[in-house]
């Protein structure tokens, strides 16, 4: 039963023919806040440090990048454990056609299978350049789409769940570019309390430049659908020993310990995924 529903239809075969697109905790269990010999002026720093005032506007208007217009949209897919490779051959095979047709508005950041966390799992992630009417415009133009509409047929076939959001990106991260590997990605979720946003962009503002030294910051975002107050930070690393030492790194470093300690209690519910890179990928 297995075999028959993770085989591939004809007319998907057909499709894998085509070309392929190729690529070149916060630590909550700190119970005790971790205090550097230089903290104790720390106070009268913060004071010299522009804060985003709550009340001018939406914290998605805040916190986001001015000079771009990216809508991204991040999916989740869970995938019945016995089509996992036919799920990856199958989107390996579609996917860049859509990333390299100039004619829709939406372009790869990143395709992954989760390695630890959640298992049998694919992430994918899309960035629309010129926000919410290039989404529609793609929407509309993939409801047409014979070839993707099939595609769409024969991996529902494989899935035993999917969900997405659609996501701003944080104006002090980076925006997420192709990087050559191997690299593993660590896509770190965090739930926020509501009206917390602001006060985790301010904190994290100031942070993240405790974490550029080894370029392992790849990109930051935060829901505006779907489940709402959610962040995603996602972060590169050679190998899970290099994350191990990157991380102890972070809290060499003064100010660190501090971002840790006005953070965590923001935070409902948090989880980490360390995620291997398809080949279509352009983040490998």
């Amino acid at each position: 039963m297995a075999a028959r529903l993770c085989s591939i239809s004809a007319a998907t075969r057909r499709l894998l023919r085509g070309p392929e697109l190729r690529a070149g905790n916060v630590a909550a269990a700190a119970v005790g806040r971790f205090y550097s010999k230089d903290n104790e002026g720390s106070w009268f720093r913060s004071l010299f440090v522009h804060k985003v005032d709550p009340r001018k506007d939406a914290h998605s208007t805040l916190l986001s990048k001015k000079e771009t217009s990216n809508l991204y949209k991040i999916q989740f897919h869970n995938v019945k454990p016995e089509c996992l490779d036919a799920y990856n051959s199958l989107t390996e095979a579609v996917l860049p056609k859509l990333h390299l047709d100039e004619d829709y508005p939406c372009s790869l950041v990143g395709n992954w299978n989760t390695w630890y966390g959640e298992q049998d799992q694919a992430v994918h992630l899309w960035r629309f350049s010129g926000g919410y009417p290039a989404l529609m415009d793609c929407m509309n133009k993939l409801k047409n789409n014979k070839e993707y509409l099939e595609f769409r047929k024969e991996r529902s076939q494989m899935l035993l769940s999917r969900r997405n959001q659609m996501l701003l990106e944080f104006s002090f991260w980076n925006e997420p570019q192709p990087r050559a590997g191997p690299n593993i990605y660590e896509l770190r979720t965090y739930k926020l309390k509501p009206g917390t946003m602001i006060e985790w962009g301010n904190n994290w503002a100031r942070a993240i430049k405790y974490r550029q030294e080894n370029q392992e910051a790849v990109g930051g975002f935060f829901s505006q659908i779907g489940e709402l107050y959610v962040v995603h930070h996602l972060w590169a690393y050679k190998d899970l020993q290099s994350r191990e030492e990157t991380r102890n790194a972070a809290w060499r470093k003064r100010g660190w310990d501090e971002n840790v300690y006005y953070t965590v209690p923001l935070v409902r519910h948090m989880e980490s995924r360390i995620m291997i890179p398809l080949k279509i990928s352009p983040l490998q």
